[in-house]
């Protein structure tokens, strides 16, 4: 597995990670497997070069984080753990005493002393950055974080927070399909702020198991139509399973699975350190894995650009 350092100051990381929303059961995937199939899931990356786990005390309300402590349980030091605070309602809250609260209940549900990146989750309007950005920055003092880090913020809101401390990382969508904040990717690389990419494979759309004749369970958000289901409308799928179908040929090339192709395309683009994959499938976890030793060589990166400007 390939590695790169998370920022300017971060640990070196593998370019995969496991990111855990599916495994939190949450209602926005449809109905959950069994509990011990997601535990095998989250296992799997103790066989694989992944080498760390993000999840978000939103995912299942908690759940996310429980499962993942039950795996990493007596192998902590083999991984690197991330999660998220969000605002309320969802989440616990932005004002100070409400991340430092929700901090605090996170390390509980994950059964650890310590997280090795902590992030918030969306922008929150209501409550000034600099006195969230600020709480976040006590709790690295305190010695409960080791780097803090966003998701989801713009340029603007960064250059805020970077006025009180240095920002880790930023945690963003970013895939073949979603490029719009490629260039905000390219100057947190330029600024040592290290990028996490989620939905790097458009939420199934770049696993190449989804067809125009796809159905998703009642629950699934990619049946919504609404923000991310957006990518699931029939005339935008139909020209994105378009592309699907021409990367199949330069994965097939290469020996690789469409998947495998979409994730290391991710983490080959500027400024990016590394790509999420989620799966509640052990298997699945396994294939995404070996992604993170793939090398693209220059040309197949200009051959893949050309086919998504078309």
């Amino acid at each position: 597995m390939r590695t790169k350092r998370l920022g300017r100051d971060g640990p070196e990381i593998s370019v995969v990670g496991f990111g855990a929303w599916e495994a939190g059961k949450s209602e926005e995937w449809g109905e959950p497997p069994p509990d011990e199939q997601i535990v095998a899931a989250i296992d799997v990356v103790f066989e694989t070069g992944i080498g760390w786990i993000d999840t978000a005390e939103v995912y299942g309300l908690g759940t996310s984080e429980e499962f993942v402590g039950r795996v990493t349980a007596g192998r902590r030091d083999e991984i690197h753990l991330f999660t998220k605070v969000a605002p309320g309602p969802r989440g616990t809250g932005f004002r100070p005493e409400e991340v430092g609260k929700a901090c605090r209940q996170s390390l509980q549900r994950l059964g650890t002393d310590h997280l090795d990146l902590y992030q918030l989750h969306w922008p929150d309007d209501s409550v000034p950055l600099e006195d969230t950005w600020g709480a976040m920055a006590a709790l690295v003092d305190e010695g409960l974080v080791r780097n803090v880090g966003v998701s989801n913020f713009d340029k603007g809101q960064l250059e805020r927070c970077l006025a009180i401390r240095h920002v880790d990382s930023l945690q963003q969508e970013f895939s073949m399909f979603a490029r719009d904040d490629r260039e905000l990717i390219r100057w947190c690389g330029e600024q040592g702020i290290g990028v996490l990419a989620y939905g790097p494979l458009a939420y199934g759309l770049l696993a190449g198991a989804i067809s125009m004749d796809t159905t998703f369970p009642d629950g699934d958000f990619r049946g919504s139509g609404e923000t991310w289901g957006a990518l699931f409308a029939p005339e935008v799928r139909r020209r994105e399973l378009g592309i699907v179908d021409d990367l199949g040929a330069i994965a097939e090339r290469l020996g690789l699975t469409v998947a495998q192709l979409a994730l290391a395309w991710t983490f080959h683009q500027d400024g990016v350190t590394g790509a999420i994959a989620g799966s509640r499938n052990p298997e699945h976890v396994r294939t995404n894995s070996a992604a993170g030793e793939v090398a693209l060589e220059s040309a197949t990166l200009d051959e893949i650009e050309t086919l998504l400007r078309r």
